[in-house]
């Protein structure tokens, strides 16, 4: 017989007293990492005097981080929830802190891509653990607002990152970007050890250390041939090659999580319809994003005519737009009322629509640039909160870190995928509307071989329709898969309303929670109480 769905989770929070001060400390650790993750990108200039480093090292500061921190991911979720969220989270902000300590403070290229690095490790725990603890602090009713408010930093983070690196460049040398990070850390871990309350389970459980080491291998290496890919061109050996070695480290990462008693991701998960409609929609949602912003760039410099900061700010309204929607708890409340399945097809159909305006009105200025960044803004103001909370709701509370680090990975698979994929699409089509004596390596590359005023006219006009079908065709990809997304949502609340919980879902809906492998869970398996901080 069912359990009631108080009593399914007998250690599931019940909403902690203090929880949305809680909410603030995590967020303000949270938009520390992601203010790094945008800000070195106006100290290029100045890293490349004062330090004299390559472009290659350049690319290497900018990517050492991201590497490290798409690699650990899973890992960080996983320590978090076996030795303790509040831990690691204190961890994590301790390995920020010095490693923002080293940066602003090296003398050449590679220390400060090793302190980035560091920086990287910090930042995976961060990004993990403070969704976790916002899973556990937060009630059924509260927890799609409180995600949604979470969200928001990311957002915020995007939009604030240039601007702070700006601010503070005019004002100070370029350590300064970094040394900024040092007090905003102390603060939140004075913070968190005062006010964040411990949980985790695992007792009794040996840790699975190669699941571990396959994962990191294998998303670092997935992701270092996405990020590879627009600089040495996706079919070149070097792309082609990491991306197959790190395709079978993955697959023997679900070979042997397979195979174990204790996984560290029990890929029983994944016939769960709840779960795998979330994670199809958290693909494409980065997807949406990290394409758009890809293509957004380039259509503001190289067709409207924006100077780099001047196109930064011109991509700000879809950030703010998400920042004042999800600080309202609009989506939080049309998923109370209208379910998760119809917010997130809204959702998606929203991002789907801005994508198709940019690609349509775009082109002539940026008002109509401007309506579809707000289009697209509402879309993701909507379905991201209410796709993080189904991941999170697919997967039993005591493997929110595991859950809190599988949104972190899709979001930047997706990102990539996003990149790669419309990236591609525009390449083709402007490749196919340029004249072959030309050549379309790049558009700065054909306009400077272009002989006279109406052949460059002829190539800016085939890199707008390029954007225009890359935008398009990212339009279509999302609007298909929010589709496919909320049906699949919408069939397993339909099974687990008929009284049987989704495919999969034991561990997430049945009267004994269920531990890997579908086995009747252990005492050790369960989350410790949210109790008073210690």
């Amino acid at each position: 017989m069912t359990a009631p769905a108080a009593q399914r989770h007998p250690s599931a929070p019940q909403g902690h007293p203090r929880r949305w001060l809680i909410l603030g400390v995590i967020c303000l650790a949270q938009l520390t990492v992601l203010l790094d993750n945008t800000v070195l990108n106006v100290a290029i200039p100045s890293l490349t005097t004062e330090l004299n480093a390559s472009t290659a090292d350049v690319q290497w500061m900018i990517n050492a981080y991201s590497l490290v921190q798409s690699g650990l991911l899973l890992t960080a979720g996983s320590s978090a929830d076996r030795y303790g969220r509040k831990k690691m989270l204190i961890v994590g902000l301790a390995l920020f802190g010095v490693g923002s300590l080293a940066a602003g403070l090296s003398q050449s290229s590679g220390q400060l891509i090793a302190a980035r690095a560091g920086m990287g490790v910090g930042g995976a725990l961060l990004l993990t653990t403070t969704l976790a603890v916002v899973v556990q602090i937060f009630d059924d009713a509260e927890r799609v607002k409180a995600i949604g408010i979470w969200s928001t930093v990311s957002s915020l983070g995007f939009a604030a990152g240039p601007l702070f690196g700006g601010f503070v460049l005019d004002h100070f040398w370029w350590g300064a970007i970094f040394l900024i990070n040092i007090p905003v850390a102390l603060i939140a871990l004075a913070a968190v050890v005062r006010l964040v309350p411990e949980s985790k389970h695992g007792r009794g459980e040996r840790p699975d250390l190669l699941g571990a080491l396959l994962s990191t291998i294998g998303m670092t290496a997935v992701v270092f041939a996405i990020i590879s890919g627009p600089e040495h061109g996706w079919a070149s050996g070097r792309v082609l090659l990491t991306a197959a070695l790190g395709a079978a480290v993955l697959a023997g990462f679900v070979r042997w999580e397979l195979h174990i008693p204790n996984p560290m991701l029990d890929m029983h998960f994944f016939r769960n319809q709840k779960f795998i409609g979330a994670v199809a929609g958290a693909i494409l949602v980065a997807f949406g994003m990290g394409g758009s912003l890809f293509l957004l760039t380039q259509h503001l410099q190289f067709v409207l005519g924006y100077g780099p900061l001047e196109a930064g700010l011109r991509t700000a309204p879809m950030a703010l737009t998400v920042v004042a929607l999800n600080l309202t708890g609009l989506g939080a409340r049309l998923v109370g009322k209208m379910g998760t399945p119809v917010v997130i097809a809204a959702g998606m159909s929203c991002l789907a629509a801005g994508l198709a305006a940019i690609a349509l009105l775009g082109r002539g200025g940026y008002g109509g640039m401007l309506f579809g960044l707000v289009v697209m803004g509402a879309g993701i103001a909507l379905a991201m909160p209410a796709m993080a909370n189904a991941i999170m709701s697919a997967i039993p509370p005591e493997k929110a870190g595991v859950g809190a680090g599988i949104n972190g990975t899709l979001a930047e698979f997706g990102n990539g995928l996003g990149v790669a994929v419309l990236g591609a699409v525009m390449n083709a089509r402007f490749a196919a509307l340029v004249p072959a004596a030309v050549g379309a390596a790049s558009l700065p590359a054909a306009l400077a071989a272009a002989d006279g005023p109406a052949a460059r006219e002829q190539i800016r006009d085939a890199f707008a329709s390029g954007l225009e079908v890359s935008q398009l065709a990212g339009a279509v990809a999302v609007f298909a898969g929010g589709m496919l997304a909320a049906l699949l949502l919408r069939r397993a609340e339909r099974a687990e309303e008929a009284g049987a919980p989704a495919p999969g879902a034991a561990g997430a809906g049945s009267a004994v929670p269920a531990g890997p492998a579908g086995r009747p869970e252990k005492d050790g398996d369960r989350a410790d109480s949210t109790g008073p901080a210690a």
